[in-house]
């Protein structure tokens, strides 16, 4: 009984998500579109020109999976952190935590409905990056195992920053603050072989640079980090955030009034 439950509120948290993205699309979908194609212009076509290639690829090619990857991040814990707190700002969290689904449930519903939505951005900027430049993808399911795991890493970040937020104004602190400096500087428009040997080292700390190479080993084949690096540092995020998530959600922090 309690799994027929458990399954019904699952489908239903995920039904309710994925309605919500499509319903306000021009918000979800287009402007990450918008904001990838001017970034495949700008760097790409006119800076990509003077710079020539990188790792044997030209340098448009070799910015494809970090801007694929970009946009999985940001929306991802977009779509996390702005349906979460709009749940609790809006009181009906609170009809969730009553009821008799497990808490896992609720955290792993929310989840998969961020995930969709950083697949859809994900797969739209790829499908614009293909107007302008070939790509040929050397290891699929590598491409697409990094893809999901980082989706759910960022979708399990946002969810932190969604509970501790008190108003509007803090769920755009950690995006603004932390994760897009973390993003520009995880070698989505570089390589950190090109960078001074202490600035290499300080760059080994930034996990988003392990999930940029990862997924850019997966289309391109080429990585500045070890595969293995790669998974040790996802895996070990997701899991310390997942289980952050179960403890924050039971013991009600910042949830019930």
């Amino acid at each position: 009984m309690n799994a027929s439950v458990n399954w019904v509120g699952f489908k239903t948290i995920v039904r309710k998500e994925v309605t919500r993205i499509l319903r306000i699309w021009g918000q979800t979908i287009v402007p990450p579109a918008i904001t990838m194609t001017l970034y495949f212009i700008i760097f790409g076509e006119l800076i990509g020109r003077r710079i020539g290639e990188m790792h044997g690829f030209s340098y448009m090619q070799y910015i494809v999976p970090g801007l694929v990857i970009m946009s999985v991040i940001t929306n991802s814990y977009g779509n996390m952190v702005s349906s979460f707190f709009g749940a609790k700002f809006g009181k009906h969290i609170e009809e969730l935590l009553i009821s008799p689904l497990s808490n896992w449930i609720i955290l792993s519903g929310y989840v998969v409905g961020a995930l969709l939505r950083g697949l859809m951005v994900g797969t739209v900027v790829l499908a614009v990056s293909l107007f302008f430049t070939p790509i040929e993808v050397q290891h699929p399911l590598i491409m697409l195992s990094v893809l999901l795991l980082t989706a759910v890493v960022f979708a399990l970040a946002g969810m932190v920053n969604a509970i501790f937020a008190q108003k509007f104004d803090d769920i755009a602190i950690i995006p603004t603050f932390v994760l897009a400096p973390l993003t520009y500087l995880g070698g989505v428009f570089y390589s950190i072989s090109l960078l001074p040997g202490f600035w290499q080292q300080v760059s080994v700390f930034n996990p988003i640079l392990y999930m940029v190479n990862g997924f850019r080993y997966g289309m391109l084949g080429v990585s500045d980090v070890s595969l293995a690096m790669t998974y040790g540092v996802i895996l070990t995020a997701g899991v310390i955030l997942f289980a952050t998530c179960l403890y924050l959600l039971h013991r009600g922090t910042g949830l019930r009034t």
